[in-house]
């Protein structure tokens, strides 16, 4: 009898997961998501230029998103990429918008 209750709080523990290793996961995961960021910073910084605030703002929202998701871990590179690419092509439209309508441009 003493056994079987033994082993139903081993069961039980092992369902509701040890809180200090699932810190340590979301630890490991939350440093390599931010790694993840500073790379792709690193290499939009130059495409836009003066406009990091712009490249941050693309990063906190693919982050905000794919931490929505069960799995940041996989979404984020690909999504942080993605609105870093779109963040610098906005760029470059705007840029483009403000020389082709510029008089004094020609």
């Amino acid at each position: 009898m003493k056994t079987n209750n033994i082993r139903n709080n081993d069961s039980e523990s092992s369902r509701r997961g040890n809180p200090s290793a699932t810190a340590a996961v979301c630890r490991k995961i939350a440093g390599w998501l931010e790694s993840v960021k500073r790379e792709i910073f690193a290499e939009y910084e130059g495409v836009l230029g003066a406009n990091e605030q712009l490249l941050r703002l693309a990063l906190n929202e693919a982050d905000a998103l794919a931490r929505q998701t069960g799995f940041p871990h996989l979404v984020f590179p690909v999504l942080a990429a993605e609105k870093a690419n779109d963040a610098a092509r906005w760029q470059s439209h705007q840029e483009f918008l403000l020389r082709s309508h510029d008089p004094l441009a020609a």
